[in-house]
């Protein structure tokens, strides 16, 4: 993985919440279920082993990965692939913000030709349905 250095604060630390995003992000590289070592391996720095594991166990009670018994020890995977967990956060930020249209019309705004191109597509298959039709069907 490449050092995310902006994500670091003055002490040299991780951001709150990076170090939970760099282990999944290790874990959706991954071909299949990872054991801690290995997961430490694949993230930059030098964290210690139980910092591996205790990020491990907070994903792991917050449902975003799942662990299954290998041995003596455990195997994890993430609960969701990368682009629902990302959608679902996505959907998250939305629901606290009272004025969605206004937030819904600035990410429009702001991406690129080839984005913008695929949100169309995937609106138009969609039939441009709201939330309220597909919940009658």
């Amino acid at each position: 993985m490449e050092d995310r250095g902006e994500a670091r604060g003055a002490t040299g630390r991780r951001a709150r919440g990076r170090l939970e995003n760099d282990v999944l992000a290790a874990l959706w590289a991954a071909d299949g279920p990872l054991p801690a070592r290995r997961v430490r391996e694949r993230l930059t720095g030098d964290l210690a082993y139980t910092t591996v594991l205790t990020i491990l166990s907070r994903l792991h009670d917050k449902g975003m990965v799942v662990r299954h018994r290998e041995g003596r020890g455990y195997v994890y995977e993430p609960a969701r692939d990368e682009a629902s967990h990302t959608a679902q956060r996505m959907r998250s930020l939305l629901e606290g913000i009272p004025d969605r249209e206004a937030v819904l019309a600035r990410f429009v705004s702001e991406l690129s030709a080839q984005d913008e191109h695929v949100l169309h597509q995937l609106l138009s298959e969609h039939g441009g349905h709201g939330e309220g039709e597909r919940r009658k069907r």
